[in-house]
């Protein structure tokens, strides 16, 4: 049986229950299909969510939101084999309403936002996989699935089906597809005793810690994290495929290594593995995002290479649900689809236009395998007393330690400028 709606949102993710909260509240019938048995049951992320997007849908989101704990501290750690360089920040506001990050699990927050379309009035549909798209002439108007006599028929489809879109490629969106745009996510859920946790990283109640890691993946391009649950810690390596396939390490021996490092071991002493997950993360960033649309049709999140690593900032969940918000307000519009959709993501876009040349100067050789290295000598040094020899000072440090990562001044004034303009 064939059935008619006013909009298909494929994938129950947070772009996708975002697109279909604002789609039903407006009165529209929408059909959310997920092809687990449950909304985030087949997703895998790091473990911090930035859920300030959703002030505009879900005032005070955060009173029943199902969140472990805010994150309250922040830190920068660049690593060696043996050395570690951290940068801490601590804010108790972020402990308080309206919050900043927040650590969760997936199947909790997903099925949490999936309910709130719900109670909107959009149909969920699990357990169901849009196989393809159905078209009249030009425009999509439906998707086929893998339900028997399952075809669904609407003017709009937002396709938030994840990485490696089924339906954007065969709408041929994705006409600059590459391997280099891609990252290998991979994470051990650790246990550990609520109070073990809560001492080891200096928190106390609902505060967490967020620890992005530079370095610390052997010779494969990446980076590490390491983030506080209330009994649990998510701790993984983000890869750069790439590199990953070049070499014969596999990545739970990149973890392994990890979790041997001495500025790490410490941390996680004593915890139970709980989990073992792995994904694929688009990180390429502004210049390898698809076309977002096509007649009928519009692509949001992780389908939309909608994710940022840029260094500082990495976030995936909150651009997430701001495209899939911009989406089903296009989809409303009236308008060119194409056109409204562009202005309604407004600074998801402006951030990756901004900060567009990041994520590859991140992953690039020279930040991976040299600048650690430098940072950490140059700290090691500038922090070690030699008396009785007169202090060389931190110019001098520079430039030696410059010298023997065989890094010139044109390398770093390059890195220098390319960081300036992206985050200035």
């Amino acid at each position: 049986m064939t059935v008619s709606c006013d909009a298909i949102v494929v994938g129950a993710g947070p772009a996708g229950s975002c697109a279909a909260l604002v789609l039903a509240r407006a009165g529209k019938r929408v059909v959310l299909v997920e092809r687990g048995p449950f909304p985030g049951s087949k997703n895998m992320y790091g473990g911090v969510i930035y859920a300030r997007v959703l002030d505009t849908v879900l005032p005070h989101w955060w009173e029943d939101a199902p969140i472990q704990r805010w994150v309250t501290r922040r830190t920068t750690m660049v690593l060696t084999e043996t050395q570690a360089v951290s940068v801490d920040v601590r804010a108790d506001d972020w402990g308080k309403p309206p919050y900043n990050g927040a650590t969760a699990f997936r199947p909790d927050f997903d099925q949490w936002l999936a309910n709130k379309a719900v109670a909107e009035g959009a149909t969920l549909v699990c357990s169901t996989t849009a196989t393809g798209l159905i078209r009249d002439g030009g425009k999509v108007v439906g998707v086929t699935t893998d339900r028997p006599d399952g075809d669904l028929l609407a003017p709009i489809v937002i396709a938030c089906d994840g990485v490696n879109s089924f339906l954007a490629k065969q709408a041929g969106l994705y006409d600059n597809w590459s391997s280099d745009n891609f990252t290998l996510g991979v994470k051990e859920t650790l246990s550990l005793p609520r109070h073990v946790i809560e001492e080891r990283f200096g928190v106390r109640g609902n505060h967490g810690v967020d620890i992005e890691i530079l370095g610390g993946t052997s010779c494969v391009p990446g980076g590490g994290f390491l983030y506080t649950n209330l009994d649990t810690l998510a701790l993984g390596v983000v890869l750069k495929l790439p590199a990953l396939a070049k070499q014969s390490m596999r990545p739970e021996d990149i973890i392994a290594r990890l979790k041997a490092h001495p500025a790490i071991a410490p941390l996680i002493e004593g915890a139970d593995i709980k989990e073992y997950s792995a994904h694929v993360i688009p990180e390429g960033g502004y210049s390898a995002m698809p076309t977002l649309n096509a007649p009928g049709l519009l692509i949001a999140g992780d389908a939309a290479a909608m994710c940022l690593a840029a260094g500082i900032w990495l976030e995936g969940v909150n651009f997430a649900m701001g495209s899939g918000l911009a989406a089903g307000r296009a989809a409303l519009s009236g308008g060119d689809l194409g056109s409204a959709y562009r202005h309604e993501l407004g600074w998801v876009l402006d951030d990756h236009k901004k900060l567009r040349h990041i994520p590859h100067l991140v992953l690039s050789d020279r930040v991976q395998h040299q600048m650690p290295g430098l940072v950490a000598n140059v700290a090691q040094r500038l922090f070690t007393v030699d008396n009785p020899s007169p202090k060389p000072g931190l110019r001098r440090i520079v430039r030696q330690e410059m010298k023997t990562a065989g890094v010139s001044m044109r390398d770093v004034a390059k890195d220098a400028w390319t960081a300036l303009r992206g985050f200035s």
